[in-house]
């Protein structure tokens, strides 16, 4: 048997929980994705590149049609399915050439309502991963009612999930899923150090509040906040810092857990408020400081100073054998 998995291209995220899943399977896997295959990856795993369904194409009659004002979302109905764009229609062509040609039997879907239907009308036992925020619109609806299993990868009960309601008996909450799960740490945390991660606030208020850290003898690292920052690993930084202040993304979240960082999450404008949902529970369960992208440079500086007496219980986010409980819940769909 095959498993297939769809890996949405915007962000890290969706490919980071691919890459803390997959081993853990004992089928093999072909992947489907717009990103092209990431380093590291195992060579037994098929990564299968698929066409851009977001650009301007040419349509018949010559004219350049931009897919936002193609119908893309069928009245409502869908998310993303522009009339006429062959990118949309040769990504399902690869997805169903690959199903008969491999013999599929379950395809798991991290994200796409319209490859969790596509799926299924292939006939394939079909895997929803789905993401916190108020999900309760006709095509996750429809994606939902689908679905054979439902992954829902964070802590229960810590987002609400009204979309979710009457779907619970294939819903699997796995904890938080983070590639640093079981990762020893580097050693001791430094006394008044900060780590600024990936682009959570503009660069004037960044530099801004770096120098009113620093000046209350912070030390403080920014990585992440454009390509010359980025770097492999960040795990000994995240292990090493007092403070860690983050976005309020899935992936994030359980790095930060797996790390047992005292962090500020600030929450970007994402669709269906789906990192506003996460800080608002990270701050109940006080497990980090939370602030929005408007947050000024001294708020930021008030939250670093705070967070850094904090003793966050990140074991409630249960990412601890979280990529193992995605893996079975995928394996026990097959037939």
């Amino acid at each position: 048997m095959v498993i297939g998995w769809y890996v949405h291209h915007h962000g890290y995220g969706h490919v980071a929980r691919f890459l803390a899943v997959s081993p853990h399977l004992h089928e093999p896997v072909v992947a489907f994705s717009s990103m092209p295959r990431p380093a590291g990856l195992s060579p037994e795993v098929e990564w299968i590149e698929l066409p851009p369904d977001a650009d301007s194409f040419e349509d018949a009659d010559g004219t350049i049609v931009d897919p936002r004002h193609a119908e893309p979302t069928a009245r409502g109905h869908l998310h993303w399915a522009p009339h006429g764009h062959p990118g949309h229609r040769a990504r399902l062509a690869a997805i169903a050439a690959t199903a008969d040609d491999r013999d599929l039997r379950v395809l798991v879907v991290d994200v796409s309502a319209e490859v969790v239907a596509f799926g299924r009308l292939l006939g394939l036992h079909t895997v929803a991963v789905t993401q916190p925020g108020e999900r309760t619109d006709l095509p996750h609806a429809l994606a939902y009612a689908l679905a054979d299993r439902i992954v829902a990868p964070w802590a229960h009960g810590a987002v609400s999930t009204t979309g979710l309601a009457e779907h619970a008996d294939r819903v699997m909450w796995t904890g938080g899923i983070s590639r640093y799960d079981g990762r020893p740490d580097d050693g001791a945390r430094d006394e008044r150090s900060v780590l600024l991660l990936g682009r959570v606030l503009d660069d004037d208020i960044r530099e801004e509040a770096t120098d009113r850290l620093r000046a209350r003898g912070w030390e403080v690292t920014a990585i992440g906040h454009d390509e010359a920052s980025r770097i492999d690993d960040p795990w000994p930084l995240l292990t090493r810092s007092t403070v860690v202040v983050s976005a309020a993304g899935q992936n994030s979240v359980a790095d930060l857990a797996a790390s047992g960082s005292r962090a500020v999450v600030i929450s970007q404008d994402r669709p269906f408020d789906e990192q506003h949902h996460t800080a608002d529970a990270l701050g109940r369960w006080g497990l980090a400081r939370r602030a929005d992208q408007t947050v000024s440079a001294d708020d930021l500086v008030t939250l670093v100073e705070s967070a850094a007496g904090d003793d966050p219980d990140w074991a409630l986010w249960q990412v601890a054998g979280a990529a193992r409980r995605m893996a079975s819940a995928i394996e026990a769909v097959l037939p």
